[in-house]
């Protein structure tokens, strides 16, 4: 019982991890060109397309699972490892479901409101709306704001999002060029 505990523990921590390493590290202006992660993420802003590649990806996970994942084992035995493994666990279902934000146009109630609350994020204002996977944090941190239409520049507008050059009928109340 207190590993399936920790394993939401450790999803819990992803999910502000996620918010802070974008915001910060991505985001503020003293730190973002000072770090790998924040040039990789002033890359993915400028080029739609653009994800650093996998292995810096992987590199990044298993410092970070080591890195956590040993000591929390040593000190607290298998709760540590399930906390380290709801960590990382949560850190690969948010790789996915970002990549697959950008280059599908996916189906569901979720994925509706994560592409308009991340595109909200690359298109209005990189001030708000730093966690992809969930808007806790913003409202934690008062940086959410709900997406209106969300403008998309014609040079970074997703394939899935055009018809013969316009916005897909069924996306025009969310989208526009």
């Amino acid at each position: 019982m207190m590993e399936l505990v920790a394993v939401g523990v450790g999803v819990l921590t992803w999910s502000f991890l996620e918010y802070a390493i974008h915001r910060w590290l991505g985001h503020d202006k003293r730190l973002k060109g000072r770090n790998l992660f924040g040039k990789e993420h002033t890359a993915h802003h400028s080029r739609g397309d653009y994800f650093a590649h996998w292995s810096k990806k992987a590199a990044a996970a298993v410092v970070v699972l080591g890195g956590t994942g040993l000591p929390a084992w040593w000190f607290l035995g298998s709760v540590g490892l399930a906390w380290s493994l709801g960590v990382a666990g949560f850190y690969l279902t948010y790789e996915v479901l970002h990549r697959l934000l950008h280059v599908w146009e996916g189906v569901g109630p979720y994925a509706r409101w994560a592409r308009r609350h991340h595109f909200h994020h690359h298109f209005v204002n990189p001030g708000a709306n730093h966690g992809v996977t969930s808007p806790v944090w913003d409202v934690v941190f008062g940086t959410y704001e709900a997406p209106r239409v969300i403008p998309v520049p014609e040079k970074l507008a997703m394939a899935w999002l055009l018809e013969g050059g316009e916005v897909r009928a069924h996306l025009q109340g969310d989208y526009a060029l």
